[in-house]
């Protein structure tokens, strides 16, 4: 048996840990990775979103590694004490209560303090709710923006919204069920009623949903069943057709072209804001003209 000497040891104990950025489940819990249970069960500790929620996972694999909260109420003042441990020479593993850490869940301050503190961190992938939905929803996949969640309040949402309207690519959000009907209608108040889309909901789940209409569809649809407002739900929506994006003012065009035409005539802004902004000349003037400018 090798023993370490004094300067061994001391050299040991300076080497910083590892930071495992470790997906979980979404539903199922037999999509967890093989590598995903090793490294849960080799780390010194783990940092999960709520202790209560993740024992559960641990129980059912019979993982008894301990556990620290890093959620988002204490992520900030929590990270300095982690990344210690890690510099300390600790292992740690991370992880949220579903699917991929740091997406739409805690993780970024202890990670962007981990890397700056230069400790290695290493991705586990695993489950993912806006990839799995968008891998089954059937809409154009190549270019996705993912957008998380929508402002609860309304008027915010809606100018959230009204900023994505131009956007060409599959928009991915996620939305609470006792929000996903106003969020819908909401869309098809700022997409139009006809822009197709997409509710995927309780993903890998018993009640498991995937079903694609257009939003005026989905929001009838939704409305007429109060059992699809239940449950983790995942809203795709198809981007603007590009060649009927050209006929489309954006929002940053809309809020330019109204800010100069406060101050010059419509002609002059509308060609001060295409040369500002790159949209066509002859589009936002006609705009202009219709907001009565």
């Amino acid at each position: 048996m090798h023993v370490l000497s004094e300067v061994e040891s001391a050299v040991s104990k300076t080497v910083a840990g590892t930071l495992y950025v470790v997906a979980t489940p979404i539903g199922n819990l037999q999509d967890i990775s093989a590598r995903a249970l090793q490294v849960l069960e080799q780390a010194d500790l783990i940092a999960a979103e709520d202790t209560r929620h993740s024992a559960r996972l641990l129980e059912h694999f019979a993982l008894r590694t301990p556990m620290v909260a890093c959620h988002d109420h204490n992520e900030r003042s929590g990270s300095d004490g982690l990344v210690q441990r890690l510099l300390d020479g600790a292992d740690l593993a991370l992880i949220s209560d579903a699917g991929t850490p740091l997406v739409s869940d805690p993780g970024f301050h202890l990670v962007r303090q981990a890397r700056a503190a230069g400790v290695r961190v290493v991705p586990v992938p695993g489950a993912c709710a806006a990839i799995a939905a968008l891998s089954a929803a059937g809409l154009p996949s190549d270019r996705f923006a993912f957008e998380g969640f929508l402002p609860a309040r309304s008027g915010a949402r809606a100018a959230r919204l009204q900023a994505l309207a131009g956007e060409t690519r599959t928009l991915i959000f996620y939305e609470a069920p006792h929000r996903v009907l106003e969020s819908v209608m909401a869309m098809a108040e700022a997409f139009g009623a006809q822009r197709q889309a997409v509710l995927a909901r309780e993903l890998t789940k018993t009640f498991e949903t995937i079903k694609d209409a257009s939003l005026g569809e989905l929001a009838a649809w939704i409305a007429a069943d109060s059992n699809q407002q239940r449950g983790e739900c995942v809203l795709l929506v198809e981007g603007l057709d590009d060649k009927a994006g050209k006929d489309v003012v954006d929002a940053e065009s809309q809020r330019v072209l109204m800010l100069l035409a406060a101050e010059l005539p419509l002609k002059k802004a509308a060609a001060l804001t295409a040369q500002i902004t790159g949209a066509r000349k002859n589009l936002l003037y006609q705009w202009g003209l219709e907001q009565g400018r």
